[in-house]
């Protein structure tokens, strides 16, 4: 008797997000970015559509500690909003197929923004990302930033998804 196929109702998801762990090299193909402007170390963990987590080991070494702030260093808390960006980013291209090399993830809206903590050399950051919202190419997500047990960021982010070479109001 012949076996029978069986249908996958599952979509299926790019070979990248296979693993549903990102190393730096996996980081490096979807996001645009690189040094010193690469905020992710590594994606822990992604649930396509849902969320994602991702770890920043901050050191003393990247550009902006010597000015910002001499003597009492501190990673800059914009920089907080701009690698949960980066993690919507990955978490987006690990929910749909599409390719990182035609399409480009615009960091467009911040929302109910909030600073709790400042991140200093030596922490280690853990990044998460939950989708709140998701129309068209609209993202919506709330973002954390926390260091152990306590949460040093907080917000809201909105990002867009277009074709590279348009803008995200075209």
């Amino acid at each position: 008797m012949p076996a029978r196929a069986v249908r996958n109702s599952r979509p299926s998801y790019p070979p990248v997000a296979a693993e549903l762990n990102f190393d730096i090299s996996k980081i490096l193909r979807v996001l645009p970015h690189r040094a010193p402007f690469l905020l992710l170390d590594r994606v822990i963990d992604i649930e396509p559509r849902t969320s994602a987590k991702a770890i920043k080991c901050v050191t003393y070494n990247e550009p902006f500690f010597p000015g910002h702030f001499p003597g009492q260093p501190m990673f800059p808390s914009v920089l907080l909003l701009e690698s949960m960006s980066q993690l919507m980013c990955v978490l987006a291209y690990a929910s749909e197929a599409m390719d990182s090399n035609q399409k480009m993830f615009w960091f467009v809206g911040i929302e109910k923004a909030r600073f709790r903590h400042p991140v200093t050399p030596g922490d280690r950051v853990e990044l998460t990302a939950k989708v709140v919202q998701r129309r068209s190419n609209i993202w919506k997500c709330d973002c954390t930033a926390s260091v152990g047990e306590v949460t040093c960021a907080e917000a809201t982010l909105l990002a867009a998804i277009t074709d590279k070479g348009e803008s995200p109001a075209a």
